[in-house]
């Protein structure tokens, strides 16, 4: 387990980050729902399918049993007058990935993915701390980068990426982007762990 005093200082309440576990499921998928596809509008007929779909598949990836796969949580923990509990806060993984088929001479390398903070406790250091979690991972794994995707139009989560110590490594293209569809580009991000 890694806990929260392992992080920068933050004003989040008693967070410990720990390995996702299968009873984590339902908590996750509705953190990672509302995350990328908030219910606003039509969306809110489509996101209890979306919801099942993003349930099964983190199911599938936590069974997997990978050694370079790992989805962690951010975890507050509180108690009643009769009993303790935990509840999720946020949420990532991470993993390695294959390059892209026209970059052959790249080899694996560790990718940040998923990162969803539940919405009462955003702006309390969460995400930062689930960071600082993925950099320890990928160094113990051996890895001196990390990467990842970020919509360009994103601009909270782009200011915490730059503020935690990514920089733009390229724009990369997206299919489909045009101004009729208005589809946001990809910024892929990498950031420097031996600095």
């Amino acid at each position: 387990m890694i806990a929260a005093q392992d992080a920068i200082a933050t004003n989040a309440p008693d967070i410990k980050i720990r390995t996702a576990q299968t009873q984590d499921l339902n908590q996750l998928a509705e953190i990672l729902t509302d995350s990328f596809h908030p219910p606003t509008g039509i969306m809110r007929w489509v996101s209890p399918i979306l919801r099942l779909g993003i349930y099964e598949d983190l199911r599938n990836r936590l069974r997997s049993n990978s050694e370079h796969y790992l989805c962690l949580v951010a975890v507050s923990q509180a108690s009643t007058a009769t009993n303790y509990y935990e509840e999720i806060a946020g949420t990532v993984e991470i993993a390695l990935r294959c390059p892209p088929s026209w970059q052959p001479q790249v080899s694996k390398y560790a990718y940040i993915s998923n990162l969803a903070v539940s919405q009462s406790c955003r702006r309390q250091g969460v995400a930062k701390q689930l960071l600082l979690a993925c950099d320890r991972t990928a160094k113990e794994w051996g890895f001196q980068e990390l990467s990842l995707h970020v919509l360009e139009n994103n601009h909270q989560a782009r200011q915490l990426y730059l503020k935690t110590g990514y920089k733009l490594s390229q724009i990369e293209p997206s299919y489909g982007t045009s101004k009729l569809l208005r589809r946001p580009k990809r910024l892929f991000l990498q950031k420097n762990l031996t600095a």
